[in-house]
């Protein structure tokens, strides 16, 4: 059985956090979007946790979800309470599945059309083989308390799940088994990862930590990094060309793979959560209070629009009918690219 390893010890999750700069106090999207940190130590496995079933819903939709995914036939969305919603009318209408655990879920990726997993708080991993009509619970360390906030697969078989404390947990069945690999000895807080089209990985980190790795994940470097807050995305575009995003509206764009980086004024002090590149070329990166930034001219320079409401956007998801799916303090709803950046500025 799988359990959380002994290195991420009492000590290192409770420790006073300090930047390379100096005191820095811990905010991470999770946080701002209502999931609480908390530190303990222990562990226990899946199989020994007791398993609470989600609570059913009828307001499920409009609850706060943190991450979605698009499939060929479906989207699935995932959020508090351990909902898990799924649309097979590219968003009109959605419909909560009954899975066994009520930690909130921060987290979703599929491998392909049927199997994928989600992740979230109490170190939860659930993994579902029909399309996410059921999930088993695969692990789980409550009494650790170390939420995971990203989960990433780079092919059918290996995977990622990371998160707080430095947590970096490797699959290489898919999802079944979970083993920890730390990247170097690192306890920042992990908040995503994502490959570029040259295979170059990137890690966006807390506290302006940021990495790459050349060989797949089996290595990583660390970057010099040009802010000292931290990094909740990282967008790889054509060749060695990156954004790297996070707190009070920072925006960096590298064209060297991370060795360099450029700050791109983006007319918000938001915290910025997620970011895609559209189909058409067009770069969205969403944040809080309703802020989306629009890029044209392949993230060279945004535009800002901030969205009626001002509600907190967590993901962004392109769907197969070319519509956007929103995800957040909202819940879930669908957009328009036109309809985005149409909003007040």
């Amino acid at each position: 059985m799988n359990t959380t390893p002994s290195g991420i010890d009492f000590a290192r999750r409770t420790r006073r956090h300090e930047t390379k700069g100096g005191p820095f106090r811990r905010t991470t999207i999770a946080v701002l979007l209502l999931v609480a940190l908390v530190s303990s130590s222990g562990a226990v496995t899946a199989q020994d946790a007791v398993a609470e079933i989600s609570v059913m819903a009828p307001l499920a939709p409009k609850s706060l979800m943190l991450d979605a995914v698009a499939l060929d036939d479906r989207l699935v969305a995932v959020g508090e309470r351990g909902h898990i919603l799924i649309s097979t009318d590219n968003g009109a209408t959605w419909r909560q599945i009954e899975v066994p655990t009520r930690a909130m879920l921060t987290a979703v990726a599929f491998v392909d059309n049927e199997v994928g997993v989600a992740v979230g708080h109490d170190s939860v991993i659930l993994r579902t083989t029909d399309g996410g009509e059921t999930w088993d619970l695969v692990f789980s360390a409550p009494e650790d308390e170390a939420p995971f906030f990203e989960v990433w697969f780079s092919d059918e078989v290996n995977g990622v799940a990371i998160g707080a404390y430095g947590s970096h947990f490797q699959t290489t069945d898919g999802g079944l088994t979970w083993d920890f690999e730390p990247i170097g000895d690192t306890d920042w807080h992990l908040h995503e990862v994502a490959r570029a089209g040259n295979g170059k990985l990137y890690l966006a980190a807390e506290a302006g930590f940021v990495y790459r790795s050349d060989d797949g994940g089996g290595t990583w470097i660390e970057l010099t990094s040009p802010y000292e807050g931290s990094y909740f995305g990282v967008l790889p575009l054509e060749g060695d060309s990156v954004l790297l995003y996070g707190l009070r509206g920072h925006l960096f764009r590298s064209d060297d793979a991370g060795e360099s980086w450029l700050e791109i004024p983006t007319g918000t002090v938001a915290l910025l959560t997620n970011g895609i590149r559209l189909s058409d070329g067009t770069i969205i990166i969403v944040g809080l209070g309703g802020a989306v930034l629009a890029s044209s001219d392949d993230g060279q320079s945004f535009t800002f629009h901030q969205q009626a409401g001002r509600r907190g956007i967590s993901a962004i998801v392109e769907t197969a009918d070319g519509s956007l799916l929103l995800v957040g303090e909202f819940g879930v709803r669908t957009a328009t690219i036109a309809e985005l950046t149409a909003a007040e500025d």
